[in-house]
């Protein structure tokens, strides 16, 4: 991976750790416990639950992603960056401006 690459790469990483960021802070306020005596009714308050419930697991799933944006951002250096870590090849630089979490070519990521 070239120099100018590798600088495209870290604004691109920088940049979606931001958004990401940005996502756990609303995703954190959606999960929120919800009132046992919020007065909003039976069927509506199952749906609040069922998107609470969707929220968190949509919140794991950010914080998963922002470790592992990190983590990238820390070895973007590394001579092993954008190596697959199954089968040992180069991941294609479009898959990692796409994924750049991604430790995986598309094969070994399936």
């Amino acid at each position: 991976m070239e120099s100018t690459e590798k600088e495209q790469l870290r604004e691109k990483i920088k940049s979606v750790i931001i958004d990401t960021e940005k996502d756990i802070v609303s995703l954190k306020e959606l999960t929120k416990p919800i009132a046992p005596d919020n007065a909003i009714g039976r069927l509506s308050r199952m749906e609040a639950i069922g998107a609470k419930s969707i929220n968190e697991a949509a919140l794991n799933s950010a914080r998963n992603k922002l470790a592992k944006l990190k983590y990238a951002l820390a070895n973007i250096d590394n001579p092993d960056f954008g190596t697959c870590m199954e089968c040992g090849e180069p991941i294609p630089l479009r898959r990692i401006m796409v994924m750049p979490e991604s430790s995986f070519c598309v094969e070994c990521a399936e």
